[in-house]
């Protein structure tokens, strides 16, 4: 078998065009780094949705804290009308009241991913390498305790104000806001990281892959020119062994 058809071979079984750096040297470096900014867009979508899982669980607690937020107020609200309400029903709501911020202290202090605590406070960011540089994004986490909240010592049958519950509603709801914005500027990275893979993937392919048409063809052509080579060769020796017998007569 001649190299030029073991080369066809090759390269119709492998796919590829150049499959070593004999076949083209610079057009293998160059492959290979496109192949590996690719990679790294890539592994730099995955860093994202991680990212946007992140917020999407930090934004389900926000909403938990929000509906029992409003459910205090509510509870706040009954309460200032205490001239109709005895002691003991102030402190029927105020346990309820309790149990609602034993709620959102749990919410706070358990939610996670993956082992990282975000509601907590102890984390004040997350930094994440959403590009081939290993860099990228750095997210911000939300403190969502009843101190940071400000509703800690919050007690009905005491004396009360409901702009701390407004106060802390309003930061639940800007939490909320920073992390839809976050999670926006995510989704841009996705998009854009995906598109700048697809369009490597297709000036890697466009160097290194075997056109397989062509391929065929020229398998095709060298085909017939080893035929044609090795009919040559074979008319070549019939001819020596006829002058030798020619030779042997004389």
């Amino acid at each position: 078998m001649s190299l030029s058809i073991e080369r066809n071979y090759r390269n119709l079984s492998s796919g590829y065009r150049i499959n070593r750096a004999a076949d083209d040297a610079a057009g293998l470096s160059i492959s290979e780094k496109l192949l590996t900014q690719k990679n790294g867009y890539d592994v730099g979508t995955q860093n994202a949705e991680r990212g946007n899982s992140v917020l999407n669980v930090a934004d389900g607690a926000l909403s938990s804290i929000y509906d029992s937020l409003s459910r205090i107020r509510e509870l706040g609200v009954q309460a200032s009308n205490s001239a109709i309400y005895s002691k003991d029903e102030l402190s029927m709501m105020q346990a309820e009241i309790d149990q609602i911020k034993k709620g959102i202290a749990d919410v706070a202090k358990n939610t996670q991913f993956n082992g990282l605590k975000l509601l907590d406070g102890s984390m004040a960011t997350m930094e994440l390498a959403t590009n081939p540089a290993g860099v990228g994004h750095e997210m911000e986490m939300v403190n969502a305790s009843l101190e940071e909240l400000g509703i800690a010592d919050f007690d009905v049958t005491k004396s009360f104000n409901l702009k701390d519950i407004d106060n802390a509603l309003k930061k639940v709801t800007s939490a909320q806001s920073s992390i839809g914005a976050q999670s926006n500027r995510l989704a841009y990275t996705i998009m854009n990281n995906q598109n700048t893979s697809y369009n490597l993937t297709s000036s890697y392919s466009a160097i290194r892959d075997t056109d397989m048409a062509a391929e065929m063809s020229d398998l095709h052509k060298n085909q017939i020119l080893e035929q044609v080579r090795l009919q040559m060769q074979k008319k070549r020796m019939e001819q020596e062994q006829q002058k030798r017998k020619v030779i042997q007569v004389h």
